[in-house]
C-alpha cells in the first residue's frame, strides 16, 4: 500500500528538522492517521543504508504488531531491534549501539526507563510518534525532544475520508463527581465502586440498544473486575459480550478478537488494553466508562471506533463525561513543546464547558451558536436545554428576592404550584442546580 501524501509529507518535514540541526524530533499524527506505516517506511530507509534501528514499545502486546508492520514494508529485520523499553533497559549493555531510535508512543518517552536508553547511546538520531504529545499533568515533551513535526488534523482525515464521521452522545448514569483522585488521576477502584450495581449495568445497556443497537462495539472500564461483570452484564441481556486484559493467555485473546472481528463477540470490554497502539478489527462504537483526566487516554479510546468505511458513522457513548474535560475527538488542538499551560484553580466554575449535552437525545454540540450566543435548544431534537450553573444561581437568587416573604414553606415539593416555589423549596432543602428548572418541566410550568 502506497503511502498518503500527507504521510510524505511528514517523512520530508522530518528529512529536513535533521538538516536543520535537529536529532530527536516528534511526529504529531492522530489516531487512525497511519504512524506506524510512517515509522515503518523511515525504519526501511534507514536499514536499507545498513544502519541499525532501536524500536521502542511500552506493551509486550504492540511487539508483533510492530513486527509484522515492519516485515510487510520491506525492514531489514536483522538490523532492527523492537521490544518493550523496561527489556532493552535492563539489558543495555547488550545492545548494539543504533543509529536510529524510534520511540512508539512517544509521550511515555519522559520516562526514565526511556532516558537511560536515549543516554547510553548519545549519538543516535531519535525519532518519536504520538496523537497528543503531552503527560498527564499538561506538560510536554522539550526535555526528551527538540522538534515537533505536527501532521494534519482529526477534522481534515475525517473530511477526506481517511477517519470516519461521528455522534457523539453522553447519558450520564453516575455522578462522577465524588470520584477520588490520586496522583492526577481519577482512583479506578472508586470509579468501579460507583459504577457496578445492576441499575447502571442496565441504563449502560439500554442506551447501547437505544444508540448503536447491534454494532460491534468496545467498552472501556474502571477496573478489570468491572470490565468482567459488564460483559456478563451485557451477555446476560442476550448481547454477545466478552472481557480481555493483559493478562488474559495470548491464545485466548486472540481467538477472542477473532470472534469480534466475525461478530460472533459483540461488545468486547476491557480496561486500557485496548488503547495505545493496540490494533483490534473495525467496530463502530465506543462505549466510556472509565474516566479519565488523561487526554491521551481520552483521545485513544474515544476515536478506537473511527476507523474509515465508506458509509459509515460512528457512534461514542460518552457515561462519564470525558468530554466535558477533554472537548471532542476533533476539537482543534495546539501542540507545543512545552505542553500545556496550567490551569489556575478558579473558587467559581466556568460558565460553560467546551461541548453541551443534550439531556433529552444525549447528543453533543458547541455551547454556542454561530453567533456567539448561548445555544437554547438542542439543534438535533429541538429540546429547551437547561441553563448553566451559575445562570441558574443567578435567576433563582433574582426570583427569590422578588418574592421573598411571599413563599410557604412547603412539605413536600408536591405542594408547589409555580416554577417560583420549586425554586424556593429547592433552595431551602439544598438541592443541586437544575433540580427546579427538570420538576417545573416535567409537570408542564415551562
Amino acid at each position: 500500500m502506497p503511502l498518503r501524501q500527507y504521510q510524505i509529507d511528514l517523512i520530508r518535514d522530518v528529512k529536513q528538522s535533521y538538516k536543520d540541526g535537529k536529532k530527536a524530533p516528534c511526529i504529531v499524527l492522530p489516531c487512525g492517521g497511519g504512524k506506524s506505516v510512517i515509522v515503518a517506511d523511515i525504519a526501511k530507509r534507514t536499514t536499507d543504508k545498513g544502519n541499525r534501528v532501536l524500536f521502542l514499545v511500552h506493551r509486550k502486546e504492540l511487539c508483533d504488531q510492530i513486527r509484522d508492520t515492519f516485515t510487510r514494508w520491506g525492514v531489514n529485520m536483522e538490523l532492527c531491534s523492537i521490544g518493550m523499553v523496561q527489556t532493552f533497559t535492563r539489558h543495555i549493555d547488550r545492545l548494539e549501539p543504533p543509529t536510529l531510535i524510534i520511540t512508539d508512543e512517544n509521550h511515555h518517552s519522559l520516562a526514565s526507563s526511556y532516558r537511560k536508553i536515549y543516554q547510553a547511546f548519545p549519538d543516535a538520531y531519535r525519532i518519536g510518534v504520538t496523537a497528543t504529545p503531552v503527560r498527564l499533568d499538561g506538560s510536554g515533551l522539550a526535555d526528551v525532544n527538540d522538534a515537533l513535526v505536527i501532521g494534519v488534523t482529526v477534522k481534515w482525515l475525517i473530511e477526506h475520508h481517511y477517519l470516519s464521521p461521528y455522534d457523539y452522545y453522553a447519558p450520564s448514569v453516575a455522578d462522577m463527581s465524588k470520584i477520588r483522585t490520586v496522583r492526577g488521576e481519577y482512583d479506578a477502584k472508586s470509579a468501579a465502586n460507583m459504577l457496578m450495581n445492576r441499575t447502571i449495568y442496565g441504563d449502560v445497556i439500554s442506551h447501547y440498544r437505544k444508540l448503536a443497537n447491534g454494532q460491534k462495539a468496545i467498552c472501556y472500564c474502571a477496573t478489570v473486575k468491572h470490565s468482567k461483570e459488564m460483559a456478563a452484564a451485557f451477555s446476560s441481556a442476550g448481547i454477545p459480550a466478552a472481557h480481555i486484559d493483559g493478562e488474559t493467555p495470548k491464545d485466548e485473546r486472540d481467538t477472542t478478537i477473532v470472534q469480534f472481528r466475525k461478530g460472533v463477540v459483540q461488545v468486547l470490554c476491557n480496561v486500557d488494553l485496548i488503547s495505545e497502539g493496540f490494533d483490534v478489527p473495525d467496530c463502530s462504537c465506543a462505549i466510556l466508562l472509565r474516566p479519565t483526566k488523561s487526554l491521551t487516554l481520552y483521545i485513544q479510546q474515544s476515536m478506537r471506533c473511527m476507523r474509515y468505511k465508506p458509509n459509515k458513522r460512528a457512534v461514542i457513548i460518552d457515561h462519564v463525561g470525558n468530554y466535558s474535560r477533554h472537548g471532542l475527538p476533533d476539537q482543534d488542538r495546539e501542540w507545543k513543546l512545552e505542553g500545556q499551560p496550567k490551569r489556575k484553580k478558579q473558587k467559581e466554575p466556568a460558565e460553560e464547558v467546551l461541548v453541551k449535552s443534550c439531556p433529552e437525545c444525549y447528543r453533543t454540540f458547541p455551547p454556542k451558536d454561530a453567533n456567539g450566543q448561548r445555544m437554547q435548544f438542542c439543534p438535533f431534537c429541538g429540546a429547551k436545554l437547561p441553563m448553566a450553573k451559575r445562570e441558574i444561581e443567578e435567576q433563582r437568587q433574582a426570583v427569590l428576592r422578588k418574592i421573598e416573604g411571599f413563599v410557604l414553606n412547603y412539605d413536600s415539593p408536591n405542594d408547589c404550584t409555580s416554577y417560583n416555589e420549586l425554586l424556593a423549596y429547592a433552595k431551602r432543602k439544598g438541592y443541586k442546580p437544575g433540580w427546579a428548572y427538570y420538576q417545573a418541566k416535567k409537570r408542564g410550568m415551562i
